[in-house]
């Protein structure tokens, strides 16, 4: 466990256990939801600030086809929705994660996904992830990068699953801030069915209103919540053009959630490829005010 801050803001993560983030402080103030706690992450449930690698969100089906490798996901365990359909990729509280350096308010974590044949298995992209994570007076910022590590390019479709919360009113009365995006449309099993909507900015009370939508970002990629005088800001900076919301029934957490791809992109073939000798980074941003 690391925790590293600077003013007034800290940030807690187990690189032992998936990189997990389970905490983000505001002077004192918790704004993670870490339901079930450490324990429950470890047998599959997201909670906290989860990595959700190599693939954010459920794919269509047990099969996928990249650069005409088909791969086939039958017999493998992996996380399932309450459609069957897998979700979330590989990587939940998975071990291996090496601390490469860390400060006071900056900490580098290393994993070699090309070293695991058991995660080859249902990625067969060899690659290393990379993990920077930083805090000072302007937030949390979180940079992950992908590096080919052999001959085959790897398709980016990685993502963050941030379950924030705010002290005192419920989640009712807080404010929700999306900016002018496309809202794609979903079907009965909660993947895109390639159509959408345009979608004015709003900042309206959560209310009795439950989401789990998918959003193609525009210029302005701040989503936000705001509720007992705090804003928590999610900026989806560099790499980041698509994002989650989730906000189920009877939860006390509203997530805004960064992508890369769009959800099913292994299967639509929507998710960018990253040739060996390049990479590809991306990077969100957690601001509290």
């Amino acid at each position: 466990m690391l925790t590293i801050g600077t003013d007034g803001l800290e940030a807690t993560f187990l690189p032992e256990v998936g990189m997990l983030g389970t905490s983000l402080r505001f002077h004192g103030e918790e704004l993670l939801d870490l339901s079930g706690g450490v324990a429950r992450y470890e047998h599959g449930h997201q909670t906290g600030l989860p990595l959700l690698a190599p693939w954010a969100n459920r794919l269509g089906g047990w099969s996928y086809e990249v650069d005409g490798l088909v791969v086939d996901l039958e017999g493998l365990e992996l996380g399932t929705d309450p459609n069957g359909l897998p979700i979330h990729g590989t990587m939940t509280a998975q071990t291996g994660w090496e601390v490469v350096a860390s400060s006071a308010s900056t900490l580098r974590t290393r994993f070699d996904y090309g070293a695991r044949p058991d995660l080859l298995a249902a990625f067969p992209f060899p690659h290393e992830l990379t993990v920077d994570v930083a805090v000072d007076a302007d937030g949390l910022r979180v940079t992950t990068t992908v590096r080919p590590t052999g001959r085959r390019a790897v398709p980016v479709c990685f993502g963050w699953h941030p379950y924030l919360r705010l002290p005192g009113p419920p989640r009712r009365k807080w404010g929700l801030v999306l900016p002018a995006c496309e809202h794609l449309v979903l079907d009965e099993r909660s993947l895109p069915t390639g159509a959408s909507e345009a979608q004015p900015a709003e900042a309206e009370p959560v209310g009795d209103r439950t989401f789990d939508d998918l959003y193609a970002l525009r210029a302005d990629r701040i989503l936000a919540i705001e509720g007992g005088g705090l804003r928590v800001a999610v900026a989806l900076d560099a790499g980041y053009r698509f994002a989650q919301v989730f906000a189920p029934p009877d939860a006390g957490f509203v997530c805004l959630e960064p992508m890369t791809a769009p959800t099913n992109a292994l299967v639509t073939a929507a998710a960018p490829l990253v040739p060996p000798g390049d990479q590809f980074s991306a990077r969100f941003s957690i601001t509290v005010s």
